[in-house]
């Protein structure tokens, strides 16, 4: 997911970043002070150096006069050092802070997306946002931009004083800023574009190692390992060299911050020791006038490094802006609009001419003219080929997409008139690929309702036949699953997934082939479990199932047969077969030896 815009100011695209700032206006007031104290203690060091040359060294050596002005010299530096590092404690306090609250707005964000917005970016590349871009954000809040300020305050009062000390020698001083800002803010725009594209190509590589390591049974059963080391290191590759060309525009514009400043700074040493010489400064001014110089040409080598630091930050806060600007393609209509469903109802549902393509495929319906009701109690099947629309009533009854015509009621509501998550509360989904999370088997349970009782989890799990198998595992309910459950089976896996559905108790169970991971004797247990699950609550649960193994469904209410998005038959399994159609056909594929 890239910009196709043309890239705006770095000043604009860092201003995005305000509504992240203002909640912490005391301490930005905070750091901000001792940032100026710290300024301006380093800023009286040189006077007191003057001091030192002109009034401490002269006289025949006052020992006690020479000691005050060290002394006077240590307490500036000890001033300098207590407000830097308070300065630098409350930069890098809002830094973290301000990076820890982008992050979170971000992932919440696009946890809010559609699929449609999955279908069209890459996990990889919005992790890559999420860790390497929010980090360089985090530098710039916290350090550079905290040490660009420093710096231009400090060049702008080393400027003042060269003014009141030396009007010649700030003339030079005014000739070092042009001379070196001008055409570093012209490098600087190359800089910013060479770091947008360099981010890109870093989050190339993260979506592809995401995606292959997601996947990595797959891809060692298919000895693919050397092709995707090698997809790997080409986009690696492809990143160093963005990486390598930024770095080089970089290195050309510090040398050139380097050259000039050096070429300026001895130029006004040499006059200023020329006027020493002809008795027209004193050696403590001379010493004094160059410590502003040299504060003045260090700040402004700073500023250039800095600039480039923030040319990668607005890069990246782009980028970061790109996905909170990014709506979710199914939103909560706002009152009056709004419409809601009562609690604990029970609901029916109902399709109406729904009519529905899929972003990807606009050229392809998913469903035509589909219509459906279903009643609290009913246990409704649906079968078909692959690619028949069986999943997509799924999503559509979840609201994950957007009908193109037609609509679809819930409880009398239409979907588009109710908040999404309301919706889906009243929905329990166990998906053919069960998902689990990296925690332990009772967490995994309860995630469907976090607030359930341990008492609930394990009869959810007796429900489902999985309290067998979890209490022999190390911890019982308490042991560590790993990530996407490696420790378990596919069909241990798969009751862990019912166990979440009937612990929801939702009045809409959505089974898509629920069983399809499951051995011969933990399909028949696990089909038990479902029925007596569903008997329980038979006189207000609608279920829905998806099927491609007819024997689950024989007992089901309807039978609904698609076909390319249509619903071409509908009855019970004997309706069906003794009608001699499609569904007697598939009967007779799976039923006959």
């Amino acid at each position: 997911m890239s910009s196709t815009t043309a890239p705006r100011p770095a000043p604009h695209a860092l201003r995005a970043l305000l509504p992240f700032l203002r909640p912490y206006r005391w301490p930005i007031a905070a750091a901000l002070a001792f940032l100026l104290l710290a300024a301006l203690a380093t800023l009286a060091f040189p006077l007191a150096l003057r001091q030192l040359i002109d009034q401490g060294m002269p006289g025949g050596g006052d020992a006690g006069r020479l000691r005050t002005h060290f002394g006077l010299l240590f307490g500036v530096a000890v001033a300098v050092g207590v407000f830097s590092a308070a300065r630098y404690y409350m930069m890098s306090w809002l830094g973290e802070r301000v990076t820890a609250d982008l992050r979170s707005a971000v992932y919440a964000h696009v946890l809010r997306q559609s699929p449609q917005f999955f279908e069209t970016t890459q996990t990889g590349e919005v992790l890559s946002r999420l860790t390497s871009d929010t980090t360089l954000v985090q530098t710039v809040i916290g350090s550079s931009f905290s040490l660009g300020l420093r710096n231009a305050v400090l060049g702008l009062g080393a400027l003042i004083m060269l003014v009141w000390t030396n009007p010649f020698i700030m003339s030079v001083a005014l000739a070092a800023v042009l001379v070196v800002v001008l055409p570093a803010m012209w490098i600087g725009r190359s800089v910013r574009r060479l770091s947008r594209a360099s981010q890109d190509r870093v989050a190339d590589t993260s979506a592809i190692a995401a995606e292959v390591l997601g996947a990595i049974p797959v891809v060692q059963g298919f000895v693919a390992e050397p092709r995707e080391a090698a997809r790997f290191a080409a986009a690696a590759e492809s990143a160093f060299r963005t990486a390598v060309r930024r770095s080089g525009v970089r290195a050309a514009l510090v040398a050139f911050i380097i050259i000039a400043n050096a070429a300026l700074l001895l130029w006004g040493l040499y006059r200023g020791s020329v006027a020493v010489i002809a008795g027209q400064m004193s050696a403590g001014n001379l010493g004094q006038t160059i410590v502003y110089a040299l504060f003045l040409a260090g700040a402004v080598a700073v500023l250039g490094e800095v600039y480039g630091d923030l040319l990668r930050a607005a890069g990246a806060t782009e980028r970061l802006m790109e996905l909170l600007a990014t709506e979710p393609a199914i939103r909560a209509p706002q009152p009056p609009a709004l419409r809601q469903i009562a609690p604990g109802r029970a609901l029916d549902v109902a399709f109406e001419a729904v009519q529905f393509h899929y972003p990807s495929r606009p050229d392809r319906a998913a469903l035509a003219d589909f219509t459906l009701r279903l009643a609290p109690g009913e246990t409704v099947a649906l079968v078909g080929a692959s690619g028949a629309g069986k999943s997509t009533v799924f999503q559509l009854l979840q609201r994950f997409y957007d009908v193109g015509g037609g609509r679809i009621l819930v409880g009398g509501e239409d979907l588009r008139a109710l908040a999404p998550h309301a919706l889906r509360q009243r929905i329990a989904t166990v998906p053919q690929e069960a998902v689990i999370f990296s925690s332990s088997a009772l967490e995994n349970i309860r995630y469907a309702r976090p607030e359930a009782t341990r008492a609930e989890v394990l009869a959810a799990a007796r429900a489902a036949f999985a309290d067998e198998f979890i209490t022999a595992l190390p911890q019982g309910y308490d042991t560590f699953l790993g990530e996407h459950g490696v420790r378990l089976s596919g069909g241990q896996r798969q009751r862990i997934a019912i166990a979440r559905a009937l612990l929801k108790d939702a009045p809409i169970l959505l089974l898509d082939e629920a069983t399809s991971a499951l051995d011969a004797a933990s399909e028949r247990a696990v089909q038990q479990a479902l029925d007596a699950a569903l008997h329980q609550h038979a006189s207000h649960r609608i279920t829905l199932v998806i099927a491609h193994r007819l024997a689950t469904v024989q007992h089901a209410d309807r039978i609904i047969v698609l076909e390319h998005g249509r619903a071409i038959e509908q009855g019970s399994h004997a309706q069906l077969v003794a009608a001699g159609g499609a569904y007697a056909r598939l009967a007779a594929l799976q039923f006959t030896i």
